[in-house]
């Protein structure tokens, strides 16, 4: 039995569903203080959370648990910045309770949720695992503090562990049964949409200038079903392999091309306001993905399109 940490969220809601839709027998912990019950698709579930090793003990000893798929985080960047001990506290010190309580009930798989933040300004694109790690905020660091924690678990107490960075997960499930759904929602295409439905007065655009084709921001926007595909193959390839692993599809979008995409698929309208650059915004963040391929034959499928339609659908039909 597979146990993901965090599977009420939103892309370990989509992970949980692509397991169970594998075969796999699954059960959700989270404290539900950012996922939704709703989203859980396993009947599988407890209330349990980072900070309390009783919580996540009673998970551990109610189920015979193989392997560990974490997405448990705090995870806006702006946030972490102004309150940088909330981060440190559930995002580390909480990922070390429950390697502490994994080891106790010998359990020693873990695939974690990282993220691309731990490479921070770019020095070359597309980045590949080898890229320097230099994050410019304490939610990046937390993270790779974390993948630090798992290689020195891996060397000292046999973890075997494979951390996914990834890129900008997006879009939602193809059925339209869950979706995004964050509160505040801070991610692009969400904020696009809302804009051309009218849930918002327009979408801010944060630079013109950049030296990119239309001079706005570059980035790599992969779907989250393509993730949860992902998640599913580094369990069943972390025997042979721990360590970091990118997750993007090599091909970047930029802002004014989502913004058209949109446009097209929808038939209406976005308010868009441009604005002067935000310090810290790359002009293009993309992902090498070379290393999923030939680790985990991951190959991603899902086009800016089917991101877009599905976020969309979601958009207009949402359950929570």
């Amino acid at each position: 039995m597979i146990l993901v940490m965090g599977g009420a969220g939103y892309i370990g809601s989509h992970t949980v569903k692509h397991l169970i839709e594998n075969g796999y027998e699954v059960v959700v912990a989270d404290n539900l203080s950012m996922g939704h019950r709703e989203a859980v698709t396993t009947p599988h579930f407890e209330i349990a959370d980072l900070a309390d090793k009783d919580s996540l003990d009673r998970v551990f000893k109610k189920y015979k648990i193989d392997s560990v798929i974490h997405f448990a985080a705090f995870i806006a960047v702006g946030e972490s910045v102004e309150n940088p001990a909330k981060y440190y506290r559930n995002n580390v010190i909480g990922t070390i309770n429950l390697l502490d309580v994994m080891l106790a009930n010998n359990v020693k798989n873990i695939v974690f949720s990282s993220t691309a933040a731990v490479f921070g300004n770019p020095e070359y694109t597309p980045i590949d695992e080898a890229h320097k790690t230099s994050p410019i905020n304490p939610y990046g660091w937390t993270k790779l503090m974390i993948e630090k924690i798992f290689a020195d678990y891996h060397t000292a107490y046999g973890l075997n562990y494979i951390a996914l960075r990834y890129f900008n997960a997006s879009g939602c499930s193809t059925d339209g049964t869950i979706g995004e759904s964050h509160n505040p929602e801070t991610h692009l295409i969400p904020l696009v949409l809302k804009a051309i439905k009218g849930d918002r007065e327009n979408i801010k655009v944060f630079g013109t200038d950049y030296d990119t084709p239309d001079g706005t921001c570059i980035r790599d926007y992969i779907h989250v079903e393509d993730l949860a595909l992902a998640h599913r193959l580094a369990i069943e390839n972390i025997s042979k392999f721990s360590g970091t692993i990118n997750l993007g599809t090599s091909t970047g979008t930029s802002v004014k091309e989502i913004i058209n995409i949109a446009e097209k698929i929808t038939g209406r309208p976005c308010p868009t306001v441009f604005e002067s650059r935000r310090a810290g915004d790359p002009a293009i963040l993309c992902a090498d993905n070379k290393k999923a391929g030939e680790i985990l034959g991951w190959h991603p499928t899902h086009t800016m399109e089917d991101i877009i339609k599905t976020a969309w659908n979601w958009e207009l039909n949402k359950k929570y």
